[in-house]
């Protein structure tokens, strides 16, 4: 990629299945550009951008699909718009849905690269990234010159580790088309090397590009208002969680950046009081342990440890919904669980996909087993990009400290701190306890 472009940037077993299944969605990087088809059907058109909700849009697709069934690219259509729903819902029953038309689509058409590059997709929604690569790269032979395939190609490299072949794919996708989906992994490109300014840039240009529905939008407002809240630009991130909810009223990721950015300022009572309402709305894995989190450094220990008991329960479910998600719950178990276990997950987590997020959940799930030796190592590889991760510098910081190297565990904890570790106010606890010498 060259220096002028990176200079710079998710009945009580269906609650339980959403619960987990949305927390999978959010760890996408930005799936917001699956391809719909386009012509008429018997007098109803399958419009490339949905128009209105895309609840509406899947009856306009689920109407032509019924007038045309041979036809594999409408069904195509239909499970990239319950791809999306599944975004905006925590709806496992979408995936569910989406599987079946695709399998449906590729048996009648074995040669579509929109029906591969849809199951692309749903591979990456299930974090089956190696699976996802292939099916991606399949897509593109099939139809040379095509745009659709590059975004899962992107992710699919930067969630294996592969960051330079990442880079090369996103920038040929970059001088093809500079639109929403480009630019957010241009941003997302520069944060894992560190450079928030580049990334905020790349972003705003997301904002401004547009999206084929309003989540798109919301999306990256609100990715660009948590890259300003890391950036310490706190009235710019308000900002742009409020652009978001403008786009799209209730946006719960809006919602959760609000919530975040109110602990960052230290104000853990409105922190508290918004994470307990997005849970009571959307009951996710990612903001049930925020509002654990935000409990526990308020004192309120029994309550913090009801609602992080919500969370250990999801693992074997998400196993059945056939999503993995030992990354994520390597970190909890990490944190409030048990460390072999998280030890178990995290080198799961390293096999099936070897990126600096899964290197950064492997040591420190070793440094909280007892091993901080070997926990440094693997948090020095998380950090090979750059990144200034709030998470992974603290990770690295207390590692590194527990293995008698104060100078750089220190070092390691003021950047966590600088770039917004207080909007974990948890683990801002741990560190500011470590720089002051006290218990760790």
């Amino acid at each position: 990629m060259t220096s002028a472009l990176f200079s710079r940037r998710r009945a009580a077993l269906a609650a339980a299945l959403a619960f987990g299944l949305a927390l999978a969605a959010s760890m996408l990087l930005r799936h917001d550009d699956l391809p719909l088809p386009s012509g008429s059907v018997t007098g109803l058109r399958a419009d490339p951008r949905p128009r209105g909700s895309t609840a509406e849009h899947i009856v306009r697709l689920q109407a032509a699909v019924r007038a045309a069934p041979e036809r594999a690219d409408l069904r195509a259509g239909l499970a990239s718009a319950y791809l999306q729903r599944a975004r905006e819902t925590g709806d496992p029953g979408f995936y569910a849905r989406a599987d079946e038309l695709l399998r449906r689509a590729a048996a009648r058409d074995p040669r579509s690269a929109q029906v591969a590059t849809g199951r692309a997709s749903l591979a990456l929604a299930r974090h089956d990234f190696r699976g996802g690569l292939e099916l991606a790269r399949r897509a593109r032979s099939l139809a040379p010159g095509a745009l659709a395939p590059y975004p899962a190609i992107v992710d699919a490299l930067v969630e294996l580790g592969r960051y330079r072949a990442a880079e090369r794919e996103l920038q040929a996708f970059v001088d093809a088309k500079p639109t929403l989906p480009a630019y957010a992994r241009v941003s997302y490109l520069r944060e894992l090397r560190g450079d928030l300014d580049g990334a905020a840039a790349a972003m705003a240009r997301a904002v401004s590009a547009g999206g084929g529905a309003p989540e798109n939008v919301a999306h990256v407002q609100t990715l660009l208002g948590d890259l300003e809240r890391a950036r310490g630009r706190t009235a710019s991130a308000a900002r742009a969680y409020a652009g978001a909810l403008a786009a799209l009223p209730g946006y719960v990721p809006a919602a959760a950046g609000r919530a975040r950015l109110a602990a960052q300022r230290g104000d853990l009572t409105s922190a508290i009081r918004r994470w307990r309402a997005i849970v009571a709305r959307r009951p996710l894995p990612e903001y049930a342990i925020a509002l654990g989190e935000a409990e526990q450094a308020a004192g309120r220990g029994v309550a913090a440890r009801r609602d992080l008991a919500l969370v250990g329960a999801q693992q074997q479910l998400l196993r059945t919904a056939g999503v993995d998600v030992d990354l994520e719950f390597a970190l909890f178990e990490a944190d409030h669980g048990s460390p072999e276990r998280a030890l178990e997950l995290a080198r799961g987590a390293w096999e099936s996909a070897p990126s600096v997020r899964s290197a950064d959940a492997l040591g420190w799930a070793l440094t909280r087993a007892g091993r901080p030796d070997d926990g440094l190592r693997w948090a020095r590889r998380a950090l090979r990009l750059g990144s200034v991760d709030p998470l992974f510098r603290h990770h690295a910081g207390m590692a590194a400290l527990a293995t008698g190297k104060a100078g750089e565990g220190r070092r390691q904890l003021r950047v966590a701190l600088d770039h917004g570790l207080a909007a974990w106010p948890w683990h801002a606890a741990q560190a500011r306890r470590a720089l002051a010498g006290g218990a760790r």
